[in-house]
């Protein structure tokens, strides 16, 4: 149940005290139904002579006390509790004169049932199943064997209704167990999807940064004799992408050990397209020029768009770092239309690749874009190069 919401009135009563009070109701019914009440020419049952007698009033307390030890025990040892409530029944019926267990006397037996099928594992609720129906047949079976009448239509009721409240429980229990079996499943599956979602974060994280490092350490080695200081600023390149990636892998693994992800700390906080420029200024000091553009006016946006977005952005120019050959790339954001959002990544490199590359770059490009029901396309260029191009559609609350 979510925090801050609380359980209807009558859900909060516990099982043991609703025994209680049915079998409180049904005796008052029960002594109710010995006088003649208005509207009757006589009273609905004639009790036998010892129920107003101090005997009578004896069972009446013992049988009681029993129910009532009954709803404390039902918790913790709900075949127990059952048995009592049977022998509460079977104690007050001895002053009743009647030929069967009563449906009356019985009422607390069958709510116990109830509780126990639904509460309890299949086998103790079919054991609390077989205890009572065999009751009142063995009930039964005492008083012919004794050449005593006995209630026949009457007991059938009471032994239908008792089936029916056990099959009603069986069927609450089997829909709450069903219920937390989704609910498990349904973690598992997030915890799984978060997990996954974070290992494309750390895929693109790394794939850019180590191939911004092998750049800068291949200019680094081609001018260390000619040209020390420009090698020396190459290696400081290297020192601060390695120490920004180590920060990265760090943060997300605090976010794999986190339990919730509003429990992460700042320094975790996913990026955006706000670190664009930073991405363009870290890759174009590694000898690959990127141009960013920004089209129509810059708006806030929900965190999965903004993210996946700067992914793409991301990998896109990794791409063109490792494979394409080329010394600058463009990078376009197009905020003009108001229902989405549009990516362009273009070079004028070898172009390798093609639009059913099967790499995990494109392939995790492809999936961001599908989860948030956008368009991705990625090609050579006719004239050249390669090009990446993607469509986030926007919310509501967005445009």
């Amino acid at each position: 149940m979510p925090p801050g919401t609380s359980q209807p009135p009558l859900k909060r009563v516990p099982p043991g005290t609703w025994v209680v009070l049915v079998w409180c109701a049904s005796t008052l019914f029960t002594l109710l139904t010995t006088f003649r009440l208005p509207g009757e020419t006589e009273p609905a049952q004639w009790p036998a002579a010892q129920l107003y007698r101090w005997d009578g009033l004896t069972f009446l307390v013992l049988s009681t006390a029993l129910a009532v030890r009954a709803g404390r025990l039902l918790h913790r040892r709900p075949l127990g509790a059952l048995v009592l409530t049977i022998l509460a029944a079977i104690v007050e019926t001895t002053t009743l004169g009647v030929g069967e267990l009563p449906m009356a006397q019985y009422l607390t037996t069958i709510v116990a049932l109830y509780f126990v099928a639904a509460t309890c594992p299949r086998h103790t609720s079919l054991t609390a199943l077989v205890l009572a129906i065999g009751t009142l047949i063995g009930y039964l079976t005492v008083r012919v064997l004794n050449g005593w009448t006995i209630g026949l239509s009457a007991e059938l009721a009471v032994g239908l209704v008792t089936v029916i409240a056990w099959l009603l429980g069986n069927s609450s229990h089997q829909s709450r167990a069903h219920a937390e079996r989704l609910s498990a499943e349904h973690a598992a599956q997030a915890v799984t999807t978060e997990r996954l979602r974070i290992a494309r974060e750390m895929h693109d994280t790394v794939a850019h940064s180590i191939g911004i490092i092998a750049l800068q350490a291949g200019a680094a080695s081609r001018v260390a004799t000619t040209r020390p200081e420009a090698a020396l600023a190459a290696m400081r390149a290297v020192e601060n992408e390695g120490r920004e990636t180590l920060a990265g892998l760090r943060r997300m693994l605090v976010a794999l050990r986190a339990a919730d992800v509003t429990e992460l700390p700042d320094a975790a906080v996913p990026a955006g397209l706000a670190d664009v420029d930073r991405l363009a200024a870290t890759t174009t000091a590694a000898g690959v020029r990127v141009e960013v553009r920004r089209l129509g006016e810059t708006r806030q946006l929900p965190p999965d768009i903004d993210l996946s977005a700067f992914r793409i952005v991301q990998e896109s120019v990794t791409n063109v770092v490792r494979h394409a050959g080329t010394s600058a790339c463009r990078v376009t954001l197009d905020y003009s239309d108001d229902e989405e959002l549009a990516l362009e990544i273009t070079d004028e490199g070898r172009g390798r690749g093609s639009a059913t590359d099967t790499g995990f770059g494109l392939a995790g490009m492809r999936e961001r874009v599908a989860l948030l029901h956008g368009e991705f396309t990625a090609a050579p260029r006719p004239e050249g190069g390669f090009r990446v191009a993607a469509r986030l559609p926007l919310p509501m609350a967005v445009r």
